[in-house]
């Protein structure tokens, strides 16, 4: 009796349980299921990474099925993230993007394929050294802008590994999405991407092309 009751206390307490969560989606077809969970503000950032992010990234925790008998090559380079707001799109950025030697910066000049693109014209971001870089949007065709250049993200200095890895690089490394893994076995991990503005999560789409075809996926808040 007390088993039953403690028992249908829990179904009560469950079922009276205050709404809400984190948006999330679904999409899947013969060779490879995705479910992705998104994560835009920056105190939900924070608790999943431990440590906070610069204002306009998104993080996008996958988790991958492959459905085919044959192995299946899984990458991020499949993934990217468009807006119906204005058409941006962004790619995954690595970890030492993010926080590494080679950190983020901005620039008016110049346009390179990968990071975050636009369909309108505006300042670019991308890594140092040869990172990616896209054309994030703004005022097009503006006369006279000047070509500053200025660090979009600080690296922690304090509490570097033996390598000089910030603490921030370890979690990011840790926590992304494996690159380049071939593999009959889920896998699971977390995307970063750069989006400029406010988007709402009913404008945001992840899509997938790769070995497995195409996939795209909408993230439906909970209710």
């Amino acid at each position: 009796m007390r088993l039953l009751a403690a028992l249908l206390l829990g179904s009560v307490l469950v079922w009276c349980a205050p709404k809400g969560g984190t948006p999330s989606g679904t999409a899947a077809n013969e060779k490879l299921r995705v479910e992705a969970t998104l994560y835009q503000d920056p105190a939900s950032i924070q608790k999943l990474i431990g440590y906070p992010l610069d204002e306009g990234f998104v993080v996008v925790a996958v988790k991958l099925q492959p459905l085919a008998e044959d192995a299946l090559r899984l990458d991020r380079d499949h993934f990217f993230l468009r807006s119906d707001k204005d058409g941006q799109r962004s790619s995954p950025y690595s970890p030492s993007q993010l926080a590494g030697s080679g950190a983020m910066r901005i620039s008016s000049r110049g346009v390179s394929n990968g990071g975050v693109a636009s369909e309108n014209r505006g300042p670019t971001w991308g890594g140092l050294g040869g990172g990616r870089m896209g054309r994030l949007p703004g005022q097009a065709g503006d006369i006279g802008n000047s070509a500053t250049i200025e660090e979009a993200t600080a690296t922690i200095e304090k509490g570097r590994d033996g390598e000089g890895k910030s603490p921030l690089l370890l979690s990011l490394e840790q926590k992304v999405l494996a690159d380049s893994k071939e593999t009959r076995e889920p896998l699971e991990g977390l995307l970063y991407f750069l989006m400029e503005g406010k988007h709402k999560v009913k404008q945001l789409e992840l899509h997938y092309r790769g070995p497995a075809g195409k996939l795209d996926l909408r993230f439906l808040e909970p209710k």
